[in-house]
């Protein structure tokens, strides 16, 4: 599940290297951020239904080979476009371990074990982005950008050797699902007019957007605007990872014996609260670097709480097609999060207005659209829904 994260947060550091060799701006580099994200994103609806019919396993082996290939492909690109062609596959690649992962836990648990586990998993994803920006920025220091890639190359092989020889298969074979095209449209046209999932689902997604609009305009900002040295980015960036981390653990305690939504609707504030502040502080000339570093921690840390609360009321009632309805939430999120990177990306005014005011948006956005999932929840605890 940690393989995309590390791919999207080892490369941050050489941004401006990669704009200075290969004779671009630097928000062209930013757009392979986006090329990745939409990668994401379309490819998860691939993985979901194949997961329900044939097991967890086979899409692994898919989705990492194809991982593999493309990272190949990235460190031997001589040219952006290349380089965003790549980063695509190697984004529909890794996103069959974020797709398999949430359902593997759903196979086996109920809503509030769910919800525990994925806050594990939380730790697991919090340490990509402490360790790869480290580890990219002494690779870009010591053998340039193009080593970065060939480290992704021997990650995902180990990974795939990994799922081979250890990871057990999890899909109870009487729920397996037919995988016929109307079948899966069926499926998906389900999910989202179900209110409860596409609500939650949204929640995560919005929150999970801001994520990825600092991933995308966080390098200018804090490296070009605020003069921070590429090879101390990745401290920067971990020390947002750490908040991030450790709030997915308190989550773990919060939700014995408590309301998965009312925790959720207490740390959507923290993401809100902190949007609003770098959107209005960047657009009064006022986001230095404290009110930045202040703004990134709590919105990011707040993701602890989010993603793990959010992603168990999404699933709770969709054990019998745990593979798509995981796919569909993955795109959805990585869609949302797409979106957000672009927008950064294509709105480059050379200051921290557009960064700013996207993670306002999915601040927002996300206290939003968790009223919509609450209430399909109460229309199907009525009987309504």
């Amino acid at each position: 599940m940690a393989l995309g994260p590390i791919s999207i947060d080892m490369y941050l550091p050489a941004f401006p290297s990669l704009a200075g060799d290969l004779g671009v701006g630097i928000d062209r580099v930013q757009l392979t951020l986006g090329t990745f994200l939409v990668g994401l994103a379309a490819g998860q609806a691939f993985y979901g239904p194949l997961s329900d019919r044939y097991g967890r396993k086979a899409p692994l082996y898919v989705g990492l080979g194809l991982y593999v290939l493309a990272a190949v492909g990235c460190a031997l690109a001589n040219d952006v476009d290349a380089l965003m062609a790549w980063r695509f596959l190697q984004a529909a690649g890794s996103c069959a371990g974020v797709v398999v992962a949430r359902a593997m836990v759903r196979d086996r648990l109920q809503a509030h074990e769910s919800a525990r586990a994925f806050s594990s998993l939380m730790l697991v994803m919090g340490l990509a982005p402490i360790l790869a920006p480290l580890i990219g920025g002494a690779i870009l220091t010591a053998w340039g950008w193009r080593a970065i890639f060939w480290v992704m190359v021997a990650a995902g092989t180990a990974v795939l050797l990994l799922v081979h020889f250890r990871l057990e298969e999890s899909l109870d074979r009487s729920r397996v699902v037919p995988l016929r095209l109307g079948q899966v449209f069926r499926n998906y046209g389900e999910l989202l007019r179900d209110r409860e999932f596409l609500g939650y689902s949204l929640c995560a997604g919005f929150a999970q957007s801001g994520m990825f609009a600092y991933i995308a305009g966080s390098p200018f900002v804090l490296i070009e605007l605020n003069g921070i040295d590429p090879s101390h980015y990745g401290f920067v960036f971990g020390a947002n990872a750490i908040g991030l981390i450790g709030m997915s653990q308190v989550n773990a305690a919060l939700v014995r014996g408590r309301s998965l939504d009312r925790v959720l609707g207490l740390a959507l504030f923290a993401p809100c609260l902190a949007g609003v502040m770098l959107a209005i502080a960047a657009i009064a000339g006022l986001a230095a670097l404290p009110v930045l570093v202040a703004g990134f921690f709590l919105f990011i840390a707040g993701l602890g709480c989010i993603n793990p609360n959010a992603s168990a009321l999404a699933l709770a009632h969709q054990g019998h097609r745990a593979g798509t309805a995981s796919a569909l939430m993955g795109t959805l999120q990585f869609g949302l999060g797409t979106l957000a990177g672009v927008a950064v990306s294509v709105w480059h005014d050379g200051t921290a207005v557009p960064l700013g005011v996207v993670m306002a948006t999915a601040g927002i956005g996300a206290v939003l659209m968790r009223a919509v999932g609450r209430g399909g929840q109460r229309l199907r605890e009525s009987g309504a829904g």
